[in-house]
């Protein structure tokens, strides 16, 4: 076999495909990005500042802000941005103001799936921060399978899950529960 006849086609590529591809020095490469839609084409509506009253046989619990809702499922599922609620007791008393980046609201089953540094920040001074958090309005309950941290003025709990009542005084860790509190201890 004669070998210059084989290294003259094979220089021969390498040379093109040097050509072909820009030199890195001197010069930068600039990538496109894919960008998200900002407006998903498939909602029924969109509705910028909507604000959604969470009701109880007539009774307001609560009031959910969101900067922007996406509605679907012939409006039944609403996906929302910046999420704001705040709970009242059955007086109308503020109680809680719950904030969060998303979430999604099912008005067939009232639940609420707050997602994206969720936070619950009570009146008597408890602080709730998770990363995703459901509120149920018909069991009246929240709860996560996510981690949590749960901030009382004398106490810290953390864990993974759990389930409470709204006003968290009937709270219930699922695993990994540790509890941090002072504790005075006596001296002589």
């Amino acid at each position: 076999m004669n070998w210059r006849v084989v290294a003259i086609p094979v220089v021969a590529c390498l040379t093109l495909a040097a050509a072909a591809c820009p030199s890195a020095k001197g010069k930068t490469q600039v990538k496109a990005k894919a960008t998200k839609a900002v407006i998903p084409d498939s909602a029924d509506q969109i509705i910028f500042g909507g604000r959604i009253f969470l009701t109880d046989q007539g009774v307001s619990k609560g009031v959910l802000l969101a900067d922007t809702v996406l509605t679907y499922d012939e409006g039944t599922r609403m996906e929302l941005r910046r999420v704001n609620v705040t709970f009242y007791t059955s007086v109308g008393l503020k109680d809680g103001v719950l904030t969060a980046r998303a979430g999604t609201y099912n008005s067939r089953l009232s639940r609420l799936d707050a997602r994206g540094d969720v936070v619950v920040v009570r009146n008597d001074g408890k602080r709730l921060s998770s990363p995703q958090l459901v509120y149920d309005q018909v069991r009246n309950q929240i709860f996560t399978d996510s981690a949590f941290v749960l901030n009382e003025p004398s106490r810290t709990f953390t864990g993974l899950g759990f389930e409470s009542d709204p006003q968290l005084t009937t709270f219930r860790c699922i695993r990994n529960c540790k509890g941090l509190a002072p504790v005075k201890i006596p001296t002589k």
